[in-house]
C-alpha cells in the first residue's frame, strides 16, 4: 500500500494509535512501548504505510521538542524534595558517576562489538546514559516498591533526561566539527546552558507557583492550560536563548511547582499525566515508523551483543561502583543495576541526531538510531518482564496497604482501634497532645507523636502502609484537613471523618466530592463518647444482623427502621416496647462490621446483610434501650466473636472516585 503523505492525517493515526496500544498494554499487563514499538513499525511506511513521518518534514522535530519539554515538566512534577534530599547522594552519584561509567561503557561496546568508528561510537553512548519516567514511573506505579528504592529511580529517570541530552548535543558537535576550539567552546557553552537553566527554571517555577496560589491573572477553570502554556513558553524562550537550556528550565520548573503548595496541585498532576500519555504516545508511533527494519536486521548479532552487555553488564557495573559508600543494601543495588529502560527522550534525540548527521553527510545515522530502538525495546522488556519477580525475590516490595491511620486518641478513637484490633486490622493512632499519647500507647495501640500536618511526622508514621485514613479529633476542619492530605500526599485509598452533626444530603455529597464520607453509622457527640469512655462508663459488644427480607427487596440502612423483627430463635427476644424514645440521648456507636473474613469500619454509605457481625460501643447506663433501638434495625447481641485474621475494609458505597479496598 501507498504511504499516506497527509502531514494533518498522520499526526491524527499516531495519535488515536498511540493511545490504544497503551490501553491495551494496560488492560494486558504488558511494558506500554513494546506495543507502541510494534505498532509504529506495522502503520509505517514498511508496514501498511498509513503513517509517514517524513511528511511532517521539519515539523516532526517541532513536535518532538514541544511534547518532550511537557514530558519533563511532568516528571519534574512528581518529584517531592523532601524525599530527593533523604537520597540525594544516591541519586547524585548515579547521575554524575553513573553516567559517566553507562556513556564510556556504551561506546566501547560500540566501538568493539560492531566496529564502529569513534564520532558515531561516542554519539551512541551518550543518547543511552538515560533511563526515562515515561517508562520507570508506570513499571513502578503498581509494585509498591520500597520508598528509598522508588524516589532513587523515578529521580534518576527524571533529572538524566536533560542531561543525556545536553551530552549528546555536545557530543554531536564535537563530531561534526571536531577540533581543540571547539571542544573548549562546546564545553563553556554546555556549562552555560545548564547555568541558565537552572536560574530560568527556578524563576519560572516560582512565579507559576505563585500565579496559581494567589490567582494571579487565572480564572477560576484555566489553571492547567496556563501552566501548559506557560512551560511551552519557558522552553522556546530558553532554547532560543541559548539551546538547550529549555530540557533543564522545564524539569526544574516542574521540581518547583510540584513542592510549593497551589491550589491546583492533584488537578494539575492528573492532567499532565493524560497529557503525558498522550504526547508519549504520539512520539513513539511516528519515530518507531520513521525507523527501517533493514536498518535493524543490518546490526545482526553484534546489534544484539551490544544490547545484552549493556544490560548485563554497563549499568550493573556503574550502579555497583556509584553507590560505593551509599547507604543502599546488597539487593537495592542489584535492583536498581537490573532496571534501566530507556524511554522517549532517547528515541527523540536520537531521531534529531541521525537527521543532523545526515545533513552534514556524515554516515552512520540510521545505524545509530536503529541501535537506540534496539536498546529501548530490549530494556524495556527486559525490565517489565525482570522488575515485579526480581522484587518479590529481593524482598523489596512493601506489605499491603492494610493499616488504619487515626488522627486524634480521643473520643470515639480508642473504642475504635479496640474494635478493630479485635478484628485483626492493625491500628495507628497520630496524636499531638503528650497526654492522649500515653493514654493510647498504655492501652497497648501504636502511636506516633507529632503534627500530622508536618511531613516528618507523617514519614514517621510510614503512610505508604496505611490504607484508611480517619479524621476522628473534635476539630471537623482538622479532620477532613488530614484525611485529604493522607489520599493526596500518600496515596491513602480510603478516607473517613467523624462529624456531630448531619445537616443533609448536600452536607454528604460535599464530602464525597473530595473522596471522603461520614464514619460510623451518623454523627456522634464526640466529647461527650471522651467523657464516656474515660469514665469507664462504654462496653464495645457484637451484634449479629439477623433481618428476614423478601427476596430481591434491598436490606435496610444502618439507621433504618424494617418493617419485620428479628428472628426469635436466632437471638435473645427484646421487647422492643420497653425502650425510652428520648431523641437527645446517643446510646450507642457502630463502629466496624465483620462480614466473612474481612472487617470495615462502618460508614454511612454501609448498607448491612445477613450474617453481618458490627462492633458497637454501648453506653453502659443505656445498654437496654441500646439494644432494642438496634434489635429495630435488625442487630441482635452475639456472643461469638469475629476472626481475629479478618482484612480491613469498607462496605457498602465507597467515598467518591474509590474503588473498595
Amino acid at each position: 500500500m501507498a504511504p499516506l503523505t497527509h502531514p494533518e492525517l498522520t499526526v491524527a493515526l499516531a495519535l488515536a494509535a498511540g493511545i490504544l496500544a497503551q490501553s491495551v498494554s494496560r488492560l494486558l499487563r504488558l511494558p506500554g512501548i513494546v506495543l507502541l514499538l510494534a505498532s509504529g513499525a506495522l502503520l509505517g511506511p514498511e508496514g501498511v504505510g498509513w503513517i509517514e513521518p517524513r511528511s511532517l518534514g521539519d515539523g516532526l522535530f517541532g513536535i518532538v521538542d514541544f511534547a518532550v519539554a511537557i514530558i519533563l515538566f511532568e516528571g519534574g512534577l512528581n518529584l517531592e524534595w523532601s524525599r530527593l534530599k533523604r537520597q540525594e547522594a544516591a541519586i547524585r552519584r548515579l547521575i554524575t558517576w553513573g553516567t559517566l561509567m553507562t556513556f564510556v561503557g556504551a561506546s566501547a561496546l560500540a566501538a568493539l562489538l560492531l566496529g564502529w568508528r569513534w564520532n558515531l561510537a561516542i554519539l551512541f553512548g551518550a543518547l543511552v546514559v538515560v533511563t526515562g519516567p515515561t517508562v520507570i514511573q508506570p513499571l513502578l506505579r503498581d509494585m509498591r516498591l520500597r520508598p528509598r528504592l522508588k524516589t532513587i529511580l523515578e529521580a534518576e529517570s527524571v533529572l538524566i533526561d536533560p542531561i543525556g541530552a545536553l551530552l549528546a548535543g555536545f557530543i554531536l558537535q564535537l563530531v561534526t566539527r571536531p577540533s581543540v576550539t571547539n571542544l573548549a567552546s562546546q564545553t563553556w557553552d554546555v556549562a552555560l546552558s545548564i547555568g541558565f537553566g537552572l536560574l530560568a527554571g527556578l524563576a519560572a517555577g516560582f512565579l507559576l507557583a505563585a500565579a496559581l496560589r494567589y490567582r494571579l491573572l487565572i480564572a477560576h477553570g484555566y489553571e492547567n492550560i496556563f501552566t501548559l502554556a506557560g512551560v511551552v513558553l519557558l522552553f522556546e524562550a530558553c532554547d532560543g536563548v541559548m539551546p538547550p537550556s529549555g530540557l533543564v528550565a522545564v524539569t526544574v520548573a516542574g521540581v518547583v511547582i510540584g513542592n510549593l503548595e497551589t491550589r491546583v496541585g492533584e488537578d494539575l498532576r492528573e492532567f499532565k499525566d493524560q497529557l503525558t500519555v498522550l504526547l508519549v504516545g504520539m512520539l513513539f508511533i511516528l519515530l518507531a515508523a520513521d525507523v527501517a527494519l533493514d536498518d535493524v536486521r543490518a546490526l545482526g548479532v553484534g546489534g544484539l551483543t551490544v544490547v545484552g552487555g549493556l544490560i548485563l553488564v554497563v549499568r550493573p557495573l556503574s550502579v555497583w561502583v556509584s553507590t560505593r559508600g551509599v547507604k543502599l543494601t546488597t539487593r537495592e543495588r542489584v535492583f536498581i543495576g537490573a532496571i534501566a529502560p530507556r524511554g522517549i527522550v532517547a528515541a527523540a534525540i536520537a531521531s534529531i541526531t541521525a537527521a543532523a548527521l545526515e545533513t552534514q553527510a556524515i554516515e552512520g545515522g540510521a545505524a545509530l538510531r536503529a541501535l537506540v530502538f534496539s536498546t529501548i525495546g530490549g530494556t524495556v522488556v527486559l525490565s517489565g518482564v525482570l522488575a515485579h519477580p526480581l522484587a518479590w525475590l529481593l524482598d523489596l516490595r512493601l506489605p499491603q496497604r492494610d493499616r488504619v491511620a487515626i488522627f486524634g486518641a480521643q473520643g470515639l478513637g480508642l473504642p475504635l482501634a479496640e474494635a478493630l484490633r479485635a478484628g485483626g486490622v492493625p491500628v495507628l493512632f497520630i496524636e499531638s497532645d503528650p497526654k492522649r499519647t500515653h493514654v493510647a500507647e498504655q492501652a497497648g495501640h501504636a502511636v506516633v507523636f507529632g503534627d500530622p500536618f508536618d511531613d516528618r511526622t507523617m514519614q514517621r508514621a510510614r503512610m505508604e502502609l496505611v490504607g484508611t485514613a480517619v479524621g476522628l479529633t473534635f476539630n471537623e476542619h482538622a479532620n477532613r484537613l488530614f484525611v485529604r492530605e493522607a489520599r493526596e500526599a500518600f496515596g491513602v485509598t480510603l478516607g473517613f471523618v467523624a462529624m456531630e452533626s448531619f445537616e443533609d444530603q448536600h452536607t454528604r455529597r460535599l464530602l464525597q466530592r473530595s473522596g471522603l464520607d461520614m464514619l460510623f453509622d451518623g454523627p456522634h457527640d464526640q466529647p461527650q463518647w471522651d467523657v464516656r469512655w474515660r469514665h469507664g462508663d462504654v462496653d464495645i459488644e457484637s451484634f449479629e444482623y439477623q433481618l428476614d427480607v423478601a427476596p430481591g427487596a434491598p436490606p435496610p440502612a444502618a439507621g433504618d427502621t424494617p418493617t419485620s423483627q428479628p428472628r426469635a430463635d436466632e437471638g435473645p427476644v427484646i421487647n422492643v416496647d420497653e425502650v425510652d424514645e428520648s431523641d437527645d440521648v446517643d446510646q450507642h456507636v457502630m463502629l466496624t462490621v465483620c462480614r466473612g473474613k474481612r472487617t470495615a469500619l462502618c460508614h454511612l454509605g454501609y448498607e448491612p446483610q445477613p450474617g453481618d457481625v458490627a462492633a458497637v460501643a454501648l453506653h453502659r447506663p443505656a445498654r437496654q434501650n441500646a439494644i432494642v433501638h438496634l434489635a429495630r434495625r435488625g442487630w441482635t447481641p452475639r456472643t461469638k466473636s469475629p476472626p481475629a485474621d479478618a482484612e480491613a475494609g469498607v462496605f457498602g458505597e465507597p467515598p467518591a472516585g474509590r474503588a473498595n479496598a
